[in-house]
């Protein structure tokens, strides 16, 4: 049986796929600087959804300002880059995407 977990596991680690979720949003620190419907120092989630509703690309384009940072998009504070992995950084820009 356990080694049947495991492998599950392993499988969904090797697809990249990470855990969606408000506990990874708080692993990672999002939470100190965003919120699901107010501003606190960066844009809320829902305010990032409804700028970016239709825009092709989004979600890649999100995840590089995750893990990268961002600059002069929402105001003078920059975002500065995260310790994320790839995958952490999509999970999040799919997660954050769902907030609508």
């Amino acid at each position: 049986m356990k080694h049947c977990i495991a492998i599950f596991v392993a499988a969904g680690l090797l697809t990249g796929q990470a855990m969606a979720s408000d506990e990874l949003a708080k692993a990672k620190n999002c939470m100190t600087c965003h919120s699901f419907d107010k501003k606190i120092v960066g844009p809320s989630y829902k305010d990032v959804v409804a700028k970016r509703a239709g825009e092709k690309g989004v979600e890649a384009a999100l995840a590089g300002k995750i893990k990268n940072g961002s600059k002069g998009e929402w105001g003078a504070v920059p975002m500065p880059p995260n310790n994320v992995t790839d995958a952490e950084a999509a999970t999040l820009a799919k997660w954050v995407l769902n907030h609508k």
